[in-house]
């Protein structure tokens, strides 16, 4: 896929946004053919140059970018020579669904696997061994805590997985 469709597709340009933030995305955003200096893109690009390298460096710590050093041999200065690499996108994106999975399951698990009371007027959740401990009353406020049913959001995240094993071709 050319790094103009990639760059088209909203899933995409949320996922480098996440990455570069929004001071790094036009960075990510305009990914040269070929090698470029990171001055030659902050000055192309009228940024600063620490935002161009922290963004440069977030896209090499996620194989989105690659550079080779050059020494002059004059000063003994070495410039780096930077080379996006985009076609690694589809394959991060597809490791990141499969962590959000792996975390989802869990945090599903702990949700059914625990008691949970709530104080209604500061909206602070406790665990059952939690709001024993404090007599069950909030400690910020002093109300009774409620006992919480957490039905909707072990749902939600039973709506979700299912979603993200389709999506991954997973069997339940």
């Amino acid at each position: 896929m050319a790094f103009e469709d990639l760059l088209e597709d909203p899933v995409i340009q949320k996922y480098l946004h996440e990455l570069v933030g929004p001071k790094g995305m036009p960075v990510a955003a305009a990914p040269p053919d070929g090698e470029v200096t990171d001055e030659e893109l902050a000055e192309e690009l009228d940024l600063e140059l620490n935002d161009v390298r922290r963004a440069l460096f977030i896209l090499y710590e996620n194989d989105l970018a690659s550079y080779r050093r050059l020494r002059d041999e004059d000063s003994g200065w070495l410039t780096y020579l930077w080379t996006f690499e985009y076609d690694n996108i589809p394959e991060n994106l597809e490791e990141e669904m499969y962590r959000l999975y792996d975390a989802l399951e869990d945090r599903r698990e702990y949700e059914r696997n625990h008691e949970f009371y709530l104080c209604e007027i500061c909206s602070i959740r406790f665990e059952f061994g939690e709001a024993m401990d404090f007599g069950f009353e909030c400690p910020e406020c002093g109300s009774p805590l409620e006992s919480m049913d957490n039905d909707r959001l072990v749902n939600a995240m039973d709506d979700r997985l299912d979603a993200l094993e389709d999506e991954l071709n997973l069997e339940a």
